[in-house]
């Protein structure tokens, strides 16, 4: 998949002088990597010389990435304050993340909290979950319902516990229940664009300047599985 955005289809869904918060879309990278693909920074770096009319170079800050086929909420810092502090709320791990996903599969527990032991493969950019510590294994949690029964699939709603390498993908993998679309964790066929099943689709955390609670909720893409929950 290859979708790079302009400034003509970013979606903000919320800005201020310290902060900036985009849905992202599915093959857009949020940074730059060795494919040599447009990352999302430098699109907003764009967007925000364009709408401020901005001299010179555009301070931005990328506080955490999404995996490219998935879709939903990337926060950038504006400022080098709001990057230090967005760096340590992260690290302390003091913010919600709450994502939605599509399965095929109907996990064995209509709710569940799921704690494995994440190995990543840096040879094929991967991770493995185990249920018990094994050599450079990172432990991994994560609390997850069934938030909706389609016609073949479910919807799960999914609240991180830790931030691991493609975390969600492997976890939901181990049960049985790999992402709608996610060739490499399991899923039997690909989504038409290339992109998998898997959205930020809320985060809350303190602002790190005015100090006020932030909530943030991303709309889901235009498709018709995602739109029927």
């Amino acid at each position: 998949m290859k979708i790079i955005s302009d400034i003509n289809n970013l979606q903000v869904l919320y800005e201020d002088n310290h902060i900036i918060v985009i849905n992202k879309r599915g093959g857009d990278i949020v940074q730059g990597d060795k494919t040599g693909d447009k990352p999302l920074s430098e699109v907003v770096k764009e967007y925000i010389k364009v709408k401020y009319n901005k001299p010179g170079e555009v301070f931005l800050g990328v506080i955490h990435r999404l995996d490219r086929p998935t879709t939903g909420i990337v926060i950038f810092a504006r400022t080098s304050k709001a990057l230090t502090r967005m760096n340590e709320l992260f690290s302390n791990r003091m913010t919600q993340k709450t994502y939605w996903a599509i399965v095929k599969n109907k996990p064995k527990n209509s709710e569940d909290i799921l704690v494995h032991y994440l190995k990543r493969n840096e040879k094929n950019n991967t991770s493995k979950a185990h249920l018990k510590e094994v050599p450079e294994s990172k432990i991994a949690s994560l609390e997850y319902k069934i938030i909706a029964s389609l016609q073949n699939y479910y919807a799960l709603e999914i609240i991180l516990h830790t931030g691991r390498h493609h975390q969600i993908r492997a976890q939901l993998s181990a049960i049985g229940s790999p992402i709608k679309g996610d060739l490499k964790y399991g899923f039997d066929r690909s989504n038409p664009d290339g992109g998998i099943h898997l959205h930020a689709r809320k985060l809350v955390f303190t602002h790190p300047v005015t100090k006020v609670n932030i909530e943030i909720v991303a709309p889901t893409p235009n498709d018709v599985i995602w739109n029927a929950i």
